[in-house]
């Protein structure tokens, strides 16, 4: 073994070490395993994170159990105000938070940036609980009694969330799960980790008390330890529909309430009387922003005769002019996947496609890099045509850069090969047709439908899930649902007997 230099002294300090954050502060304790943070963009190693196992669960939780009654009893006006504090404080730092996904993740930095500002929007409906929380009164329902309902928070919940929107995701729970008065317990991707610990500073310098939000790092684990834990009383996920599946079964068979959001197969149809310049810039931009890595990605395009070949030709162009490099240079327009084994996964569908009798017309593995490392984790965009719902490429969930077109006779076939997927997430109509848009939202089967909109993720007002294979639990994230979910309903019957009553009546409330 050579020597150390110095240079290689340097990179060893540059290393970051990431681990915990519970009762308000980081965790200081010696991790029995710890992980590897890769920078996608070289293949390099930048870090390590601790893995936590079911005494740091333990501890988390503990201290979101602790925390809970004062946290609870906090009004509403003061809880909306911690809310407001961090969504400056994470405003002013949306470019540390920012690079960090773009170091981790790899996805450019307008991505990166794109994606706070999308959780910071849940933030602000957030920071709108005392109107969210108003329950409902009904005065003299028999007589002189009231009846009023209210809505309570759940407790302990907890977050485990996916590598691919380390920031977003997690403010699509926890700011209403505060706000509701829960306290909160994240279990991120292992993968990026650092952008959860800013996020756990930021919240604690905008006034949350210690304990109200922890993090736990690690995996299968810590995943396990949240599940089974006695005191964590709702859990939400977002990742695989096989993961979903089974935090939905364990965490339900544990008593919990989940919701549990897994994977996609997004379709986006293209009628022949679209605008094709359009469909085909929204093809692109769905299919390949974030290197795929998105579950609203537009993973199938279902071109309806006579327009795939135009339709095709047109994409081909567009993917021709993209940049591909490290998310840190401006000119980057994708970047890397997030780790080398998931790369070659992605990879080994364009062979696999072929091999099934699907035609390869864009081989990413041929994209130039701009400015990357041989190292990195790179696959340009790639297109497999005249795929069919047979094939693997069409089945499984991808989850990086392949676009697989689907070619349809009619309106009628598209529809069917859509509401045939076992999966129900977003999908997508192009069209100048009104009454074709109408008819396909009204007899699709998925949960969020978007007319000339390649990725129908809603605003942070309304709600956010699928249906099918693609949601296990019965309430979206955000919106209303997600109030709902971090809140138990309570109805409660008054009667406040008038002074003059003249004696004490103890019989049931009837009408008279």
């Amino acid at each position: 073994m050579k020597p150390a230099s110095d240079a290689d002294g340097a990179e060893k300090r540059a290393i970051k070490h990431i681990s915990h954050w519970i009762d308000g502060k980081p965790w200081l304790g010696e991790a029995a395993s710890s992980g590897d943070i890769y920078n996608p963009a070289t293949g390099a190693i930048s870090g390590t994170v601790d893995f936590g196992g079911a005494a740091e669960v333990a501890a988390a939780v503990g201290a979101a159990a602790k925390a809970l009654p004062g946290w609870r009893e906090t009004s509403l006006v003061k809880r909306a105000a911690v809310m407001f504090a961090f969504r400056e404080l994470a405003r002013a730092h949306t470019a540390e938070l920012a690079g960090l996904i773009t170091a981790e993740h790899g996805k450019v930095a307008s991505d990166a940036a794109g994606e706070v500002a999308r959780g910071l929007e849940v933030v602000d409906f957030a920071c709108g609980i005392p109107h969210l929380l108003k329950g409902g009164f009904s005065e003299n329902v028999s007589t002189g009694v009231d009846a009023y309902s209210i809505r309570q928070p759940v407790g302990v919940a907890a977050g485990i969330t996916p590598f691919n929107f380390p920031a977003m995701v997690p403010m699509w729970m926890f700011p209403i799960a505060l706000a509701c008065g829960n306290t909160f317990v994240l279990k991120p991707s292992e993968k990026d980790p650092s952008a959860s610990i800013l996020i756990a500073r930021l919240l604690a310098e905008a006034g949350l008390p210690d304990g109200a939000f922890n993090v736990v790092q690690g995996g299968k684990e810590a995943v396990d330890a949240l599940l089974a834990h006695d005191d964590v009383k709702a859990v939400s996920f977002v990742g695989s529909t096989p993961v979903a599946r089974y935090i939905y079964e364990h965490g339900t068979a544990a008593g919990k309430r989940v919701q549990a959001l897994g994977g996609a197969k997004n379709h986006m149809v293209v009628l022949p009387d679209a605008d094709l310049d359009l469909a085909a810039d929204a093809a692109v931009n769905a299919g390949f922003g974030s290197a795929g890595e998105r579950c609203m990605a537009i993973s199938v395009v279902v071109a309806v005769d006579p327009v795939g070949d135009e339709l095709v030709r047109r994409i081909g162009e567009r993917v021709a002019g993209l940049t591909v490099g490290p998310g840190d240079l401006a000119e980057s327009e994708m970047g890397p996947l997030v780790t080398g084994a998931h790369r070659d996964k992605v990879a080994g569908y364009l062979d696999s496609g072929v091999a099934e009798g699907a035609q390869l017309a864009i081989d990413g593995r041929r994209h130039p890099v701009s400015g990357g490392e041989a190292g990195g984790f790179w696959l340009g965009p790639s297109l497999l045509d005249h795929v069919t719902p047979a094939m693997g490429c069409y089945r499984d969930e991808i989850f990086g850069p392949v676009l697989s077109v689907v070619r349809a006779a009619s309106y009628a076939e598209a529809l069917e090969v859509i509401n045939g997927s076992p999966y129900g997430n977003g999908t997508a109509i192009f069209t100048n047709d009104g009454g074709a848009a109408r008819r396909f939202t009204h007899e699709v089967e998925v949960g969020m439908v978007g007319v000339n909109v390649p990725i129908p993720v809603p605003m942070a007002f309304y709600s956010f899930g699928g249906w099918k294979s693609s949601l296990f639990g019965d309430t979206h994230v955000h919106g209303t649902e997600g109030v709902h979910f971090y809140t138990r309903g309570k109805a409660v019957t008054s009667r406040w007997l008038d002074p003059s009553h003249g004696g004490v009546n103890l019989g049931f409330p009837v009408n008279s």
